[in-house]
């Protein structure tokens, strides 16, 4: 056996790595021995929150991983696969950049699409769609304007060069995110079941290859750095940022799905955080084998590069690749054709350590089982308490509220508000038609769909999440977020099939915040197993902190992120949610309740955020979502549209602004006229028919036992509630699609 490299690490510089004493005596008694330097980062890194799930995994596992159409389980690969029919099979994932993102907001949004776009097409997927779901404190502020312009052209600048359309997403804009913004990207992609490539390493012999960019300094920590609060020295770990280029990621992409093709790959795995040392110690743990690895042999962008900094450089656009023996000049054929790096730095092993060397010296020995996410890396179970607020907001009684008498008036405040306007400014960055596979440009609707060619079907896809929901009813706001995200799938003719969720909380150590996450896993639990929705993986983010007075930190509103994917089993009756034309009549499906709790309305016109979340009854919503699923499939309504953020009156203006139509409503006279409008209860969908269809929607709604009503009807473009003219929907338009750009027009 070779020496080891002898320069023993110490427990300050554990501890300066992100280790606890005890975690550092933990590595030596793995070890038998004290660690190096290398090793010691090693262990950090794979330790760390970000890569290890330490204080999170065991309310993870609680979470129902299992299905109808599940091809890999939560877990087992680098994003989960559902079998969607005809052959095919989807891959999709979820992930966070927010740390990133709130230092340097161009390339820390950019380099998150680039990684998760990774992930898909490391497994044999080809991208086929993007979202993303975003988070930052009031528009007001200046920080916020530069942070939000530089997330924005992150993600357009590194998707649109990369190709993939993005079709759907959500802003929202709140103080607790006022230092530590959320970006949140998601990406599906397609491929032939049975063509998966898994994330595996086996057969002693086996070449190891590095392909894609070279390796350089930038990313260094950078999961360590995603595993602590942000603060107002945080901008000292710019270094820990990564750099993306689209074009290169885009020759990777070629290359790896022309790789795919061949029987050349073992397996194969994307370098996300951690780099070398997480994609070594995952493929190398999953069948028990280890790996030799000659860091010296590694494409490097510097001179001189130290061993502990190969290892944990985050340099995007990397994979590795484990390549059956005498196969090897196939994969270098393919990657010089496409001009990218293809080295073999190393050869599969077994015994299962990882032995890393520099110039022929042993540098690192470290076992890859005890690395890594349940294997021995540490799990613990953190003390958690309700926090008092949420007792105090149950207290909250809408007698409290006295209903405003010019209703109007705030109705066209409402529609202007940062969390309801349209985000056309944003979204118009994205290119959301390039590849045309996008069906939901031309025909709005609740969820952004996918054409799939030379088949039937299409994928439906949303990102769901009301943060102020989370935060005053963490349980119930979270079902609210699977609930949604289904009905949003519902809503556009589609079957919900199955979730990845981006878990974003404050600091674990504080029991309030766990309190917060535990209860989220629980919410999050009841309403996957009710729509029969699993969860395929995802991604944890916890430190997420804003600064607050006298050096404190406040934790941002928990938002666990819901991306959903779902089956349009035939195309052509995918629902759009425009009203068709005038003379249609509106039903609501669902019921209206005297209940304003947790609203935008109570929030920004009221200045009241403690209160309960909204009403939701889950039985109920799964029975709404059905009803209105076997409308469409019947081909009974011309559109339909979930009640969300803002309430119904939202819901109808954003009905009409498509084809330029009002409507003529009454309201409901048990419900206060607020609450009616603005209200936020869960359960209920609007739908539009022509008049010929009114008896067949009857007769299809009281056999299904759910309530309805019919609202009004569709008008040439006034906008009438209860006989009082409230505004055109031109006029509405103008506030609705322009409040976003005012308000960044001073940006810095």
């Amino acid at each position: 056996m070779d020496t080891l490299t002898k320069d023993e690490s110490t427990l300050e510089q554990a501890k300066d790595l992100g280790l606890l004493p005890e975690e550092f005596e933990m590595v030596k008694k793995v070890l038998g021995r004290t660690p190096n330097f290398t090793e010691l980062s090693i262990f950090s890194i794979m330790w760390s929150e970000h890569c290890s799930y330490k204080n999170s995994i065991k309310w993870l596992k609680t979470l129902p991983k299992k299905g109808p159409h599940l091809l890999v389980e939560a877990g087992e690969e680098n994003a989960g696969l559902v079998d969607i029919g005809d052959g095919l099979g989807c891959a999709f994932k979820i992930e966070s950049h927010n740390h990133p993102s709130a230092i340097e907001p161009y390339q820390g949004a950019a380099t998150g699409v680039g990684g998760i776009n990774r992930d898909i097409f490391t497994m044999g997927a080809r991208p086929i769609a993007q979202l993303n779901s975003l988070r930052f404190g009031s528009i007001e502020n200046e920080r916020t304007k530069w942070l939000l312009k530089g997330v924005v052209k992150g993600i357009g600048d590194y998707g649109n060069a990369f190709g993939i359309p993005v079709l759907g997403g959500e802003v929202f804009f709140d103080p607790s995110y006022e230092t530590n913004p959320l970006v949140n990207a998601m990406s599906v992609g397609i491929l032939k079941t049975g063509e998966m490539i898994s994330a595996t390493s086996y057969g002693v012999g086996n070449p190891v290859y590095i392909v894609g960019s070279a390796t350089g300094k930038d990313g260094i920590n950078g999961a360590s750095f995603a595993s602590k609060d942000i603060t107002a020295d945080s901008a000292e770990d710019l270094p820990s940022v990564q750099v993306g280029d689209p074009f290169q990621e885009k020759l990777l992409l070629e290359a790896t799905l022309e790789l795919a093709k061949t029987d050349a790959v073992v397996g194969m795995q994307d370098m996300g955080a951690a780099g070398i040392t997480c994609s070594t110690s995952e493929m190398s743990a999953t069948k028990g084998f280890g790996m030799r690895i000659d860091l010296d042999k590694v494409p490097t962008r510097q001179k001189d590069m130290l061993p502990f900094e190969i290892l944990l450089s985050e340099s995007q656009e990397r994979m590795l690749v484990v390549v059956h023996k005498g196969k090897e000049a196939a994969v270098e054929r393919i990657f010089d054709k496409w001009d990218l790096n293809a080295v073999q730095i190393g050869e599969v092993t077994e015994g299962g350590r990882l032995h890393y060397y520099m110039h022929g010296e042993l540098v690192a020995d470290v076992p890859a089982h005890d690395l890594v996410l349940g294997g021995g890396a540490p799990v613990y179970d953190r003390a958690y308490k309700e926090p008092a607020y949420f007792k105090e907001n149950q207290k909250f009684s809408i007698d409290s509220i006295e209903e405003p008498t010019n209703m109007a008036g705030i109705a066209n405040r409402m529609i202007g508000l940062p969390n309801i306007a349209s985000k056309r400014w944003i979204y118009e960055q994205y290119d959301s038609m390039v590849g045309t596979r996008n069906m939901s440009t031309n025909a709005p609707s609740d969820a952004g769909v996918a054409n799939i060619k030379d088949v039937k079907s299409a994928l439906a896809m949303t990102v769901d999440c009301n943060a102020r929901y989370v935060h005053n009813d963490p349980k119930k706001g979270t079902a609210i977020a699977v609930a949604e995200a289904a009905r949003n799938i519902v809503c556009t003719g589609g079957e919900p099939s199955a979730i990845t969720n981006c878990l974003n909380f404050g600091n674990p150590y504080n029991p309030e915040v766990y309190w917060q996450f535990v209860m989220a896993i629980q919410g999050m639990s009841e309403a996957c197993t009710k729509f029969e929705t699993p969860v395929t993986g995802g991604n944890v983010s916890f430190y997420n902190q804003t600064s607050g007075g006298n050096n404190e930190t406040i934790p941002v509103f928990p938002t666990p992120t819901i991306g959903m994917i779902g089956i349009i089993k035939d195309k052509t009756k995918m629902m759009s949610l425009d009203f068709k034309q005038k003379g249609d009549l509106i039903f609501l499906v669902g019921e209206s309740k005297d209940d304003i709790g947790s609203s935008e309305y109570l929030s920004a016109i009221h200045g009241i955020t403690a209160s309960p979340a909204p009403y939701f009854d889950i039985e109920r919503e799964h029975a709404v979502q059905k009803a209105v699923l076997g409308l469409i499939q019947k081909g009974i309504i011309n559109a339909a549209h979930d009640v969300s953020d803002g309430g119904l009156y939202t819901t109808l203006v954003e009905m009409g602004l498509n084809r330029g139509l009002g409507f003529d409503i009454t309201s409901d006279a048990d419900v206060r006229l607020d609450s009616f409008l603005f209200g936020e209860a869960q359960s209920r969908i609007v739908v539009g028919i022509d008049r010929d269809s009114e008896e067949d929607l009857i007769e299809a709604l009281q056999g299904a036992g759910v309530p309805f009503t019919l609202l009004g009807h569709v008008t040439r473009g006034k906008m009438v509630v209860d006989d009082e003219h409230y505004s055109f929907i031109a006029d509405a338009a103008k506030i609705y699609n322009e409040a976003i750009e005012r308000k960044l027009e001073s940006a810095v």
